[in-house]
């Protein structure tokens, strides 16, 4: 299973998240809960795929190759993307690629395949 994780920020729209995704195509779209509505949602439903929906606390200590200072202070990981990617996949997950920022850096995507249990 490939899931795409998604950090964004507030003012991003569906559009936002599309362009950062790409032509790929993952089985799964994740991010925190707070982060699964809006643009988000509607995306997964666009496309449809199920929307993976975490506990922000799940992605706390989860080791990321990309590091954000502001993304460690608030949610104790460096990559909201790639730790939401990796933690939906769930254990033995691995990155395909370090995050992507879409363009005008609104949203950003991170791969994450394994055996989703």
């Amino acid at each position: 299973m490939i899931v795409a994780g998604f950090g964004y920020r507030a003012q991003a729209r569906v559009a936002d998240l599309r362009a950062a995704l790409g032509a790929d195509r993952p089985d799964a779209l994740a991010s925190i809960t707070a982060k699964a509505t809006g643009p988000l949602a509607h995306l997964a439903r666009d496309l449809g795929l199920p929307l993976i929906a975490l506990d922000p606390g799940a992605l706390h200590g989860v080791e990321t190759p990309t590091t954000s200072a502001r993304m460690v202070a608030t949610f104790g990981t460096g990559s909201l993307a790639e730790a939401a990617a990796l933690v939906a996949v769930g254990p033995g997950a691995r990155l395909i690629a370090p995050r992507r920022v879409g363009p005008g850096g609104l949203a950003t995507v991170a791969f994450a395949e394994g055996t989703r249990k």
